[in-house]
């Protein structure tokens, strides 16, 4: 079940320098700290975007809005994983697409963390509970249901603590494949702005310079085609659907993306060509630097045959 709430606190005139996540917590006691992590979760002060860490004084007005996904058990699943690491104390999979990565609305079952649930038992979950939200035991970062490719997950809470830190801090390096409609002119390029939900579908996410967050993107064009590009993406932050958006602002939507892209006709039968192809991170335990690369799925093969034999 989702829930979506709205809090709005003005905060006493004697708070000096406390952090915006601490003054919530301290007015919302039953508040998890999942609820706080996430594109789910907008924070505001005064009206502007804040972060977690932003700072709160007396007299600011600070807002919350989140979506919350209440679940009081997590099905265990018998659901093949495709590993790329494993230790005690995080996994590394490779992605299907088409499998979505927690219980959701419209998704109780069959996900990653149903998977996760069989894998390691009811004493992960528990384990995590402190941690992270009960539907989301583990998960420090998400895909999109339709992206495939690297996903990392941490089994214990210290390493729970220390992949959201790296994250949050931008310290890992992620990089995309994916396939984008048209010519393009400049083989490599930034596209830098402030994210926030769509005002008029709340599914979708948009450009909004007064209530988005920063986003920042660098591409280059690996393979250009006579009708689309192999390109490489580099997300500098981790905003939901970034890619997305990014592609289709500068006018190169994915291919195959039924939310984004208006020209699906033009690569009938195309899902969506986005796949999370590497992630560099620290190990949370020894602070080895660590790369992993999911191997390039089977579907962009065939689209680029297509592409190289002008049959699409």
């Amino acid at each position: 079940m989702r829930i979506e709430r709205s809090y709005s606190f003005t905060a006493p005139q004697e708070t000096t320098k406390t952090r915006a996540d601490s003054f919530l917590s301290s007015c919302i006691p039953d508040l998890s700290r999942s609820a706080l992590t996430g594109e789910l979760c907008e924070i505001y002060i005064n009206g502007s975007p804040a972060k977690k860490s932003s700072v709160v004084r007396g007299g600011d007005i600070v807002e919350l809005f989140y979506v919350a996904d209440v679940f009081e058990k997590v099905e265990k699943q018998d659901i093949p994983l495709d590993i790329i690491y494993e230790d005690s104390s995080m996994l590394v999979i490779n992605k299907a697409q088409g499998m979505v990565v927690h219980p959701g609305a419209g998704n109780p079952d069959g996900t990653v963390v149903n998977a996760l649930a069989w894998r390691y038992g009811d004493s992960f979950i528990e384990n995590m509970a402190d941690e992270c939200d009960i539907a989301r035991p583990g998960i420090v970062h998400r895909l999109d249901k339709d992206t495939s490719g690297v996903l990392v997950i941490a089994l214990t809470p210290r390493a729970h603590e220390n992949l959201s830190s790296q994250f949050q801090n931008r310290e890992t390096e992620k990089y995309y494949l994916a396939f984008c409609d048209g010519l393009f002119v400049q083989k490599t390029g930034k596209i830098e702005c402030l994210l926030a939900r769509d005002s008029h579908d709340r599914k979708l996410f948009a450009p909004n310079p007064v209530r988005g967050k920063t986003s920042l993107s660098t591409y280059e064009v690996l393979n250009q085609y006579e009708k689309a590009a192999l390109v490489k993406v580099r997300i500098h932050t981790g905003r939901t659907h970034q890619i997305r958006v990014h592609m289709k602002s500068i006018g190169h939507p994915v291919i195959g993306d039924s939310l984004y892209n208006n020209r699906l006709s033009r690569f009938p039968g195309c899902t969506l060509m986005l796949h999370s192809y590497s992630l560099d991170i620290k190990h949370p335990v020894t602070g080895q630097k660590m790369h992993f690369e999911a191997p390039v799925p089977q579907r962009f093969g065939l689209l680029e045959k297509q592409l190289k034999e002008n049959l699409i």
